[in-house]
């Protein structure tokens, strides 16, 4: 599912060539005390030429030396952030690691040798322009936060990513136990492109996650990056919620043990106050808010405040506290989508889950199953499937 690709903002190359000039040494005379003739002088041979090849934005710095090696490379921007690199065909060539990113100045100096020794350093500089556009990314985890066993890693771009292998293959992720997991793309509920790296179980207790995303001079097709990023987070106990619609029961296991049992009552059938099905993740306790139906599109059905408020999808189902319903938990499936229960029963419900926690939802009569850009719902994609959603089509180990 790829957008249509918009057009790239032209980015100037600046090609430079500096000719290194020779130093040559003319010998003074013979050994000491031999009384020999001086040697005659030796003309230099013609000096390395030294190219600094196409610097433009999004691309690596190149470097070479033509009837000469290059001794050393250093390629530094304003701020004093260096560029590092390799050498390579036998010393003629040096390309940098990463590359160069759009509105910076570099300073390249250049350690070279020419064919007869003679050895000469230079200096030259070079500008990329201005990007046209920015892209910019949003994280999820927070950072140094734990989270429960169903949260994945989630990248949300602002703008369009049409060059999703680019972006993709500048995504780091490390785990402390080798986590097998995927990238998969998924558009969000916001409409906006994102990118989450889900492991193929849910995660294990004590796992630590982090995320290097060396974009910093990367073209996503629309906006160039002008950052890198770096998050992590760890993963808490094993907590899963179990809600049995036709059953108006919801169970909260931790370690595949019942912990607790609550009646509930979930979205009215037969309609699209319907619940929604399959796995959902707890993406945030927001406490005491106010619901209004026409947000979801339901009209004027209801204006309130609601407490213990747990949301479970960015279309607006929540498991939350609902002392109108009383009469209906256990018996009867009468809210307007979201799993109600009593206020005793959410108070303490809500201090034990936990962000990220799976809630895994069934019933004869709901609206579908929930979408993956819906909230947090990768899990409700079999895994073969989720990673063919991988840009670059691959599984990693979480290294």
């Amino acid at each position: 599912m790829l957008p249509i690709r918009t057009s790239r903002p032209v980015l100037a190359a600046v090609a430079l060539a500096v000719s290194l000039t020779a130093c040559t040494a003319q010998a003074a005379g013979g050994p000491s005390g031999t009384g020999g003739p001086a040697p005659s002088s030796r003309p230099s041979g013609p000096p390395a030429k030294v190219t600094v090849a196409d610097p433009a934005a999004g691309r690596p710095v190149t470097v070479t030396a033509a009837g000469g090696t290059l001794e050393a490379v250093r390629v530094t921007d304003a701020r004093g952030g260096t560029l590092t690199g390799r050498a390579a065909a036998g010393g003629t060539r040096w390309v940098s690691d990463r590359k160069a990113v759009p509105g910076t100045s570099y300073t390249v100096e250049v350690t070279a040798r020419a064919a007869d020794g003679a050895k000469s350093t230079t200096r030259s500089s070079f500008s990329t322009p201005e990007p046209e556009r920015v892209n910019k990314l949003t994280l999820a985890p927070g950072k140094n936060t734990t989270v429960g066993v169903g949260h994945p890693l989630s990248v949300v771009f602002d703008r369009p990513v049409t060059r999703k292998a680019d972006v993709e293959r500048q995504l780091r992720v490390t785990t402390s136990n080798g986590t097998e997991g995927s990238w998969g793309w998924v558009k969000d509920w916001s409409g906006r492109d994102r990118a989450d790296w889900r492991p193929r179980a849910y995660w294990k207790p004590g796992t630590k996650v982090t995320l290097e995303a060396d974009l910093n001079g990367t073209d996503s097709g629309d906006g160039w990056f002008v950052r890198d990023y770096r998050t992590g987070f760890s993963v808490g106990a094993a907590q899963v919620v179990k809600v049995d619609l036709d059953r108006k029961r919801l169970t909260l296991l931790r370690d595949g043990r019942p912990v607790r049992t609550i009646p509930v009552s979930g979205g009215t059938p037969g309609g699209d106050k319907r619940s929604w099905r399959g796995t959902a993740v707890l993406m945030a306790k927001e406490g005491t808010i106010n619901m209004n139906s026409e947000t979801v599109g339901l009209g004027d059905a209801y204006d309130k405040m609601v407490d213990h408020s747990m949301r479970l999808t960015w279309s607006g189902m929540y498991a939350h506290a609902a002392p109108w319903n009383a009469r209906y938990f256990g018996r009867a499936n009468m809210s307007s989508g979201c799993i109600g229960m009593g206020d005793a029963d959410a108070a303490s419900f809500y201090g034990q889950v936990r962000v990220g926690d799976p809630f895994e939802i069934t019933g004869a009569d709901t609206k579908g199953v929930i979408a993956e850009g819906n909230g947090y719902g990768a899990w409700n994609v079999a895994w073969p499937a989720w990673r063919a959603k991988s840009a670059l089509r691959q599984v990693t180990s979480g290294e």
